[in-house]
């Protein structure tokens, strides 16, 4: 196995290695840690960072690449590869991936969608052919399979069931052992949701986790439970896929903006004079033009690019990987200004307080001054903007790429797959599973984004912030006392 960096690779390992050392940052900052404490108490906040940890776990498991060994050959002295890079994602979703149909077929269906003239018996007959693997186990498909979907559901029901109960009582005796309490108050407790962390509402979020995740892996065996596409690939395989995609250019797109906007809005803002001027032109200017031309001007040259410089590339995914990086890139440097703009009027204000007026009358440098006293009393904006234009990129992909300008067509994403269902919205019958499912996971993806975007505002946002408000916190004091 010879391992693959791709370049969204690189920058998804530094996101996670900079979240690893925020987190080490939050630990011994007794302000951090007390916001983000009060952020996470709330159940919607607590709710969302776990089904975006879900999707994030996703993510990094598709951004493990390699190549995989070829048999050796006689005489071979050498190791060979494969000339194509896999992820980690891909070898768990590879018995799917490989269980291709002839064409469309509904979820949990084990016969095609549209009649077919073949031999049956040998008699040519116009109906609906089986599938090659859709419900292959099954003798007689109108008579066996609603029975069938039924066993397989309550046996993960039970599965899953049972998962849920082991860990939860897991939770109770550990929650006892540190307490020191008697099981049966802790247990009171934990019902009533009267603990200083929302544990009942987290309970509640990972039950309903293991059960959906658990019927799916257990009618995948025999189905395609979210159905599959023109070419008779598995529509679920597609929207795990799709999911790193979403979350690179959500997560890789911050990243571009944060620098460009925090460096130079506040340098606009403290400096003010001809600076102040320059960079208002400058991004008044990139403002000025329209987003959607000016990536779709740039994404056409890279493609122009790539096509005359084949060997740049070795393969079809660092292709279509280097188009995705290239996206993330003028995708953030077109939606800085908004950020820019927010970072530069709140330092206007910060530099005429009477702290900042203090440290430059003690003769504290310029650089000095914006690193320790402007920058952290503007990160609580930066935070809440960061959080909330995460999902609007993850939008702004499905809208590029449903308009043909977005990540390259080959690339899983769920912009290609409203793009795809647009042709199948049309035809007769109605196709409506692929952009069922990729409304789905976007619906998920996006909302759990932007609860917690509110959650983060209302903690770090001093004109909001309402510490010990909650009833959870009052119960839990009275608990206490």
């Amino acid at each position: 196995m010879q391992p693959v960096f791709l370049l969204t690779d690189l920058f998804v390992y530094a996101i996670l290695l900079f979240v690893l050392w925020y987190m080490w940052r939050v630990r011994s900052d007794r302000n951090l840690r007390a916001n983000w404490r009060l952020a996470m108490r709330r159940p919607v906040a607590m709710v969302s960072s776990m089904v975006l940890g879900f999707f994030l776990l996703v993510a990094l498991t598709d951004s493990i690449h390699f190549r995989e060994a070829l048999p050796a050959s006689a005489g071979q002295t050498s190791t060979q590869y494969a000339s194509e890079a896999n992820s980690i994602l891909d070898k768990i979703l590879q018995p799917l991936a490989t269980a291709r149909e002839r064409s469309y077929s509904e979820p949990l269906s084990a016969t095609a969608f549209r009649k077919e003239t073949f031999e049956r018996d040998g008699v040519s007959v116009r109906d609906y052919p089986r599938l090659r693997f859709g419900g292959k186990h099954l003798k007689d498909s109108a008579a066996e399979l609603s029975a069938d979907v039924s066993s397989q559901t309550w046996s993960a029901l039970g599965l899953g069931i049972g998962i849920i109960l082991a860990t939860l009582l897991l939770g109770l005796a550990m929650a006892t052992a540190t307490t020191g309490q008697a099981f049966s108050v802790v247990l009171t407790h934990f019902k009533n949701g009267q603990t200083e962390w929302p544990w009942r509402s987290m309970a509640l979020t990972f039950s309903l986790m293991v059960l959906v995740i658990t019927w799916v892996v257990m009618l995948s065996q025999g189905y395609h439970v979210f159905g599959t596409d023109r070419t008779g690939n598995s529509v679920l395989v597609f929207a795990l896929k799709s999911v790193r995609t979403a979350l690179v250019i959500g997560g890789l797109t911050t990243l571009v903006v944060l620098p460009l906007a925090l460096l130079l809005g506040v340098t606009a803002g403290y400096l003010r004079g001809w600076v102040d001027e320059l960079i208002q032109y400058v991004y008044t200017l990139l403002a000025s033009i329209p987003d959607v031309l000016l990536i779709a001007a740039s994404v056409l040259l890279l493609q122009v690019f790539i096509d005359k410089n084949q060997g740049v590339f070795e393969t079809s995914l660092e292709r279509a990987d280097a188009r995705l990086f290239f996206l993330c890139l003028i995708l953030g440097i077109t939606s800085f200004t908004g950020l820019c703009r927010l970072v530069r009027g709140e330092t206007l204000k910060l530099r005429e307080l009477e702290y900042i007026q203090s440290a430059r009358a003690f003769g504290v440098s310029t650089p000095r001054i914006l690193w320790r006293h402007i920058v952290p009393n503007l990160m609580h904006l930066v935070l809440i903007n960061t959080v909330m234009q995460f999902s609007s990129f993850v939008l702004a992909e499905a809208v590029l790429s449903y308009v043909g300008v977005g990540v390259d067509p080959k690339t899983a994403s769920f912009g290609v797959m409203i793009n795809t269902a647009r042709a199948e919205l049309a035809a007769t019958p109605l196709v409506w599973w692929t952009l069922a499912t990729a409304f789905g996971f976007m619906f998920l993806i996006v909302l759990s984004a932007n609860l917690l975007a509110d959650a983060v505002r209302d903690a770090f946002d001093p004109r909001t912030r309402l510490r010990n408000a909650s009833p959870v916190m009052s119960n839990t004091q009275e608990v206490a006392a």
